[in-house]
């Protein structure tokens, strides 16, 4: 299938699909991409920016919502997560960059094993029950790629990145489980540690001196 051009919008944050992402557009060029995805109700693609560069995958969004416009141009707006793409090369024709990108999907379509969603949603709501964590929506248990709207809640780019390009239900779950299961009770020993740090400390010299 041939590649196809997508206007791309570089950004620390991975999306999936049919997860919800909250934009503040401010730069002239991504005004123009934002208003043209509005115009022509098409999609532009996010991808990971790093300090070396982009990453060579990402996911497609489109405008949910324009929730307000300022007289300068700038806009909030409400994105939603439509289609996974590897890119396969870069235009820079206009102000913002362009991709040339393939779209994939799951080549494993089997139905993940329900012992693996019920482990991550379980772990899903610990994390969000972290003190330290954004609390996020309660997810859509119907979505046969459920992984996608658990992995909204992890903090860890190159670990989001990575389950991005997965293409098993089953391999992410696992994936994620694995994760969930270290980074929870971590997360926890470190909010515990600084909820009695206060309290464990003592001013002066140290006894004996």
């Amino acid at each position: 299938m041939a590649a196809r051009l997508l206007p791309l919008f570089p950004l620390q944050v991975v999306v999936f699909p049919r997860t919800r992402l909250p934009l503040h557009i401010f730069e002239e060029r991504y005004k123009e991409l934002v208003g043209n995805a509005i115009r022509d109700q098409s999609e532009f693609g996010i991808v990971l920016a790093r300090e070396e560069g982009i990453v060579n995958a990402g996911c497609t969004v489109t405008v949910e919502q324009v929730i307000q416009m300022y007289p300068d141009g700038r806009m909030d707006i409400m994105a939603r997560g439509q289609r996974r793409f590897e890119i396969v090369g870069l235009n820079e024709d206009k102000s913002f960059l362009q991709g040339e990108v393939n779209f994939f999907d799951d080549e494993d379509f089997a139905p993940a094993p329900e012992e693996l969603r019920d482990q991550a949603v379980t772990q899903y709501r610990e994390l969000n029950a972290l003190p330290v964590s954004r609390t996020h929506s309660e997810p859509d248990l119907s979505d046969p790629q459920l992984s996608f709207q658990l992995a909204q809640a992890v903090p860890d780019l190159d670990f989001l990145n990575a389950l991005l390009r997965e293409r098993s239900e089953t391999a992410r779950l696992k994936e994620l489980n694995q994760f969930l299961a270290e980074y929870v009770p971590r997360q926890r020993t470190i909010a515990r540690v600084k909820e009695l740090a206060p309290n464990n400390g003592f001013c002066g010299k140290p006894a004996g001196l």
